[in-house]
This record gives structure tokens, sequence and C-alpha cells, in this order.
């Protein structure tokens, strides 16, 4: 944020962080970078228009203010699911225990609300990383890499 600010903040360029996965229409949370303070992390921002994102606990609570937990994201730009995965998509894809008759999407991500409204993205809870919007187990990969001599 301080380089784009310094090379090209004064000349009407806008800098803006877009949070979403694939799972929600990619993009569901907005921040805009270019003005105020210059955090040590830049937050994910708030919810665009016609999307709710909860931060809950293990029993799917709503974390209070500054408390870590999973996002999580309901509206109109949720998925219905995963294609042929049905295990997988009735375990993501679950009731909105705040909106009745809607599902939401547990991301997987660990994230915290903060003062001003805006969300920090605290990294993910599992081991997962995502390359083109391929989910891949780190612990797969490193398998392979100690079968392999000299590993």
């Amino acid at each position: 944020v301080k380089n784009f600010r310094r090379l090209l903040g004064g000349g009407g360029s806008k800098l803006h962080n877009l949070y979403g996965p694939t799972e929600a229409t990619v993009d569901v949370t907005y921040y805009d970078c270019s003005e105020g303070e210059v955090r040590a992390a830049v937050p994910i921002g708030k919810p665009i228009d016609n999307t709710r994102i909860y931060i809950v606990n293990k029993e799917r609570r709503i974390q209070p203010l500054g408390v870590a937990g999973e996002l999580c994201i309901a509206g109109a730009g949720v998925a219905r699911g995963y294609l042929n995965k049905p295990e997988l998509t009735a375990e993501k894809f679950v009731a909105d225990p705040y909106h009745p008759g809607e599902r939401m999407y547990m991301t997987g991500d660990l994230a915290r609300w903060l003062p001003d409204g805006n969300i920090e993205y605290l990294g993910r809870m599992d081991h997962q990383v995502k390359i083109r919007g391929y989910r891949i187990e780190l612990g797969e990969i490193e398998a392979q890499l100690l079968k392999m001599d000299g590993v």
C-alpha cells in the first residue's frame, strides 16, 4: 500500500483489496486501500451488497468483535455446491442459522471483525491452499516429497 501510494497515489489511481472464494461469486468483501491510514495488515474489508458475512465459532455461533473464528458467507452470491461432490457440498454449504431457509458457505478461513467494521483475514483453519481454484492439501505434497531420496 505504501509503495502504491508513493508511485501512483497522487494521480487519482485507486487500490482496492477484494476477498472472495469461487464458491461465492468470487468477491464478497471490499476495502479501499487508497485512503486513510496505512495498516500493518490490510483488511479484506466489509461485505458487498446482498452478502452477509458471519465469523463463527465451532458451534456456529457469532464471535464477538475482535475474536477470531471461521468466516462464513451467505446471501445472493453463494453457489449451490460442488459439481458431483455431494459429501463436500453437504459439509461446506450448510443451513444459515440466522436466515431460515437460506444457506451459508463455510470457507475454512480464519478471520475477525475489527472495531471499524472491516474484517481482518488471519489465515486458513486447515492446511489447504487453493491454486487456480483447486484445493491442495499441503500434507499430500509433503507425503510425496518425503518418498523422494535425498529429501
